[in-house]
């Protein structure tokens, strides 16, 4: 049978008491005491019954998932995701919801995180871009004692906090394999389309595009990335811009998790069939797949990335290590074929 306290407590030579007090951290108790009482637990391999701790003193988890206010589509099924976890994880004594806000502000991001209280908001996954004030707010908020994971998106020197999502340099080198391949050898310029640049998952599958595509396929350009912000008007603007002034444009390769507006409006300007790869699944990429108006599509599981964020945040607030395998997010390349 699994060791007890009370069998940590004889074995360390101490009272429940004392092994009460260690175990939760407690102020009291002497350093040559806790190092008797951890000693003891490694010989005897007592692992501490959090779900039946949590129980007795009815401790609920509060995790949030912060995401942004505006989004099409990508941003509709994470949101399912997490009303799906809210109900699997009731089980765990987790209590998960979604809060949309408006991140691309720093300023109103980072007062909404001085604001946040460590001891009623157990963990926040974030997914906002990077800036100093997101940054600096988030590093006060875990010297409070709160947990954050980054969440599809992260911030510079931030390499200590937990990230959820891809490898964003090799879906990125992933996207340019495809295309070079795809085109099959032949000349053309390719089309690179973000939201915006500000987003580090952008500017990584950016740099990871263009190492292949300039070490394998020297016969293809990579334009400059266009950023659309989201909006259609804009989009098509640029679009007309840029089909204007750059003949021989033979693939569109769309960085960013929203792929609608840019596809739509890229059908207005092609004179020619393109290799079009985007990112994310969604309903419009699903059917612009069946339809072939998209080749491919490199995306990252939904529920997989939502269930990983609660895992992680919920082991942190613990003090555990996650299971790091557990939380790999894999890229997956998705085709009409095997939709």
């Amino acid at each position: 049978m699994r060791p007890t306290a009370k069998d940590l407590a004889v074995e360390a030579g101490v009272s429940l008491a004392t092994i009460d007090r260690v175990l939760n951290g407690r102020s009291g108790v002497k350093a040559r005491t806790v190092a008797k009482v951890n000693e003891a637990i490694d010989r005897i391999g007592f692992v501490r019954n959090l779900s039946a701790v949590n129980l007795a003193r009815k401790k609920i988890y509060q995790f949030r998932f912060l995401l942004p206010e505006h989004g099409d589509q990508f941003l509709g099924v994470l949101v399912k995701h997490i009303d799906e976890a809210k109900k699997a994880f009731a089980t765990e004594m987790a209590d998960v919801a979604a809060i949309r806000f408006p991140v691309d502000d720093p300023y109103k991001l980072a007062d909404y995180l001085a604001g946040l209280d460590a001891d009623l908001t157990d963990g926040i996954a974030i997914m906002a871009p990077e800036s100093p004030q997101a940054r600096d707010a988030i590093n006060r908020l875990l010297e409070r004692g709160g947990e954050v994971v980054h969440f599809l998106a992260g911030q510079p020197k931030a390499d200590s906090i937990d990230f959820v999502g891809i490898n964003n340099h090799a879906a990125g080198a992933t996207a340019g394999q495809l295309i070079g391949r795809f085109l099959g050898g032949q000349k053309g310029k390719i089309l690179i389309v973000s939201e915006t640049m500000q987003s580090r998952d952008s500017i990584e599958r950016r740099l990871g595009f263009d190492d292949v595509i300039n070490r394998e396929y020297p016969q293809l350009q990579t334009l400059p990335t266009v950023e659309s912000y989201g909006d259609t008007e804009r989009t098509r603007r640029i679009f007309k811009n840029v089909f204007a002034n750059h003949p021989g444009i033979s693939a569109v390769y769309v960085l960013s998790a929203e792929a609608r507006i840019p596809i739509e409006e890229i059908s207005k300007f092609a004179t020619q069939p393109l290799v079009k790869v985007v990112h994310e699944r969604t309903p419009f990429t699903e059917a612009a797949l069946q339809s072939g108006k998209i080749d491919a599509v490199i995306a990252q599981n939904p529920g997989h990335l939502v269930r990983s964020a609660i895992r992680i945040l919920k082991a942190r607030v613990d003090k555990r290590e996650p299971l790091a395998s557990q939380e790999k997010i894999r890229i997956e390349i998705l085709l009409k074929e095997n939709l």
